[in-house]
């Protein structure tokens, strides 16, 4: 009785916590890569420091520094790119600098501010886990 018990309290916890890392929508490098090579219509949200953006970005990126959209300030930054958003019915793939929590920050605070989960993503790996840097746009 004891293991059966241990058993099922077992799969629940895998259950949670698959639900829980499914709570946000990745997109693979590869499958990202596919996007912008056919044109598919979509926004990226590019929250990297500026030193970093100018650094390396993607073609048509839309810059808002709010990395790492804690703080009141930073998410003002991204509200200031939201009616764009809003009024596109283009997928959101956000971009940070390791995919993690930035991203997820961002992606929760859109979806706050009323952006469909189907239509968000967050760039897994980030800018850093990127491994075709010959598509990154630099500033000069």
């Amino acid at each position: 009785m004891v293991m059966k018990r241990i058993w099922f309290f077992s799969i629940i916890l895998l259950v949670l916590s698959a639900a829980q890392a499914l709570a946000q929508n990745y997109v693979k490098p590869d499958q990202f890569k596919q996007w912008i090579e056919t044109s598919k219509p979509l926004q990226i949200v590019d929250i990297q420091p500026a030193a970093d953006f100018a650094k390396q970005h993607f073609k048509n990126s839309i810059q808002t520094n709010a990395f790492p959209a804690k703080s009141a300030e930073e998410k003002q930054k991204i509200d200031a790119v939201l009616p764009g958003l809003q009024s596109s019915k283009d997928n959101i793939v956000i971009v940070c600098p390791r995919g993690g929590g930035g991203a997820k920050n961002t992606y929760e605070h859109l979806k706050a501010k009323g952006i469909p989960e189907s239509r968000l993503f967050i760039l897994e790996k980030g800018i850093q886990g990127w491994p075709f840097l010959e598509m990154f746009v630099q500033d000069k």
